[in-house]
């Protein structure tokens, strides 16, 4: 039997994980990446590093990643620096470092590639791989079945190690959004081999989040049906969930919560959208910053066209993003009838975005996104 092998392995803490190869001396330690320069270590007169702490720590910065020890404190992506102190002030603070998780994302594809070629870009730091056809990934081991796929997995996660000096985590299953709720399994440093006949008892048990493309509001919903666990969804009735969620919406629910998805691994590298936001130092007014805010939001679409024209790229969609004091975050998109890419009418575009947004809130983060990208 010619079975349908899908892989999706996510590199582990990412950033955080190659700032320890940086300073092997922080292993095991509660490490938060999203510091700026000033938070850069320090070498002493016997030439050990000094390293800030969020001790104390006071600014507009967003945690970019942690350690998993940080993540024990309870610290978590797009918290506020702020926030992260209060929970973790012993953890070290480091600075990003942009260039040098996208030289470590691009050796960790190289080395998948020379396993298996035909990989979904997802990201700096996954990609969807497609073992179906990998020369070993149908074979049998004894009495297991996913023994030869097994096995080229862990060569692909040895390859990885070996060019990166870093962990990643595998879930590989029929299909992309199995092998998606698989890699998170057993993380980190983790790899997780499932078939059909495991959706009831691994996946099953899992809460509906879990599901990738069940959001906040969704999931809301589904609780508010009683409805906590992917086990739960998958024993609802199509109708039922149509009748709540819509033709699409019903329909794909249940898929979903069945383990089904036929989406193939898409090899063509083209983004889905680009986008430029940025975190203000303090909280901005609409009114009394009315200036600031402008000049802000025209230099980010002046950053966005910029970039799909160095790219070749027109958006048909544009949008932005806004993240209030309290952290609530509000987006809103507007389709056009033809695609732009200069800064002008994308700007156009995102300012009648904002007009429907109730901004009497002070503003953290101010975002402005092209989608719906076509080739110009």
């Amino acid at each position: 039997m010619h079975r349908r092998w899908i892989a999706h392995l996510d590199m582990d803490a990412f950033y955080a994980s190659v700032e320890l190869l940086r300073y092997p001396e922080l292993a095991g330690e509660a490490v938060v990446i999203g510091g700026g320069r000033r938070h850069q270590p320090q070498v002493q007169a016997d030439g050990t590093r000094r390293f800030a702490t969020l001790a104390g720590y006071a600014g507009r910065g967003v945690v970019t990643t942690a350690t998993y020890a940080a993540r024990d404190f309870g610290v978590r992506s797009g918290m506020g620096l702020m926030k992260a102190a209060a929970l973790a002030p012993k953890a070290i603070l480091l600075p990003t470092d942009f260039e040098q998780y996208r030289r470590y994302s691009r050796a960790f594809k190289a080395a998948v590639a020379e396993v298996a070629p035909v990989i979904e870009d997802r990201g700096i730091d996954e990609i969807y791989i497609d073992l179906t056809d990998v020369p070993g990934a149908q074979d049998a081991v004894g009495h297991d079945p996913t023994g030869g796929v097994r096995a080229v997995a862990q060569e692909i996660r040895n390859n990885v190690r070996r060019a990166t000096g870093l962990t990643c985590s595998m879930g590989v299953t029929p299909n992309k959004l199995l092998a998606k709720i698989a890699s998170e399994l057993d993380k980190p440093d983790g790899l997780t081999v499932l078939t059909e006949a495991d959706v009831a008892t691994r996946i099953w048990p899992l809460p509906v989040r879990r599901i990738n493309g069940i959001g906040p509001k969704a999931g809301a919903r589904l609780l508010a049906l009683g409805i906590h666990t992917v086990g739960e969804l998958a024993a609802c009735e199509r109708a039922f969930l149509v009748e709540h969620f819509g033709r699409a919406g019903g329909r794909w629910l249940h898929e979903a919560a069945h383990g089904r998805d036929d989406r193939p691994v898409e090899t063509r590298g083209e983004p889905v959208s680009m986008s430029r936001e940025t975190t203000f130092e303090r909280d901005l007014h609409a009114v009394r910053d009315r200036d600031e805010l402008s000049r802000i939001f025209t230099e980010l679409a002046a950053q966005v066209a910029t970039d799909l024209q160095r790219r070749g790229y027109a958006g048909r969609t544009i949008g932005i993003k806004l993240r209030f004091e309290d952290f609530k975050t509000v987006t809103r998109d507007l389709t056009l009838p033809q695609a732009v890419s200069d800064a002008a009418a994308i700007r156009h575009a995102a300012g009648l975005c904002l007009k429907r947004v109730d901004l009497s809130r002070r503003l953290r983060l101010l975002g402005v996104r092209a989608g719906s990208l076509v080739r110009l």
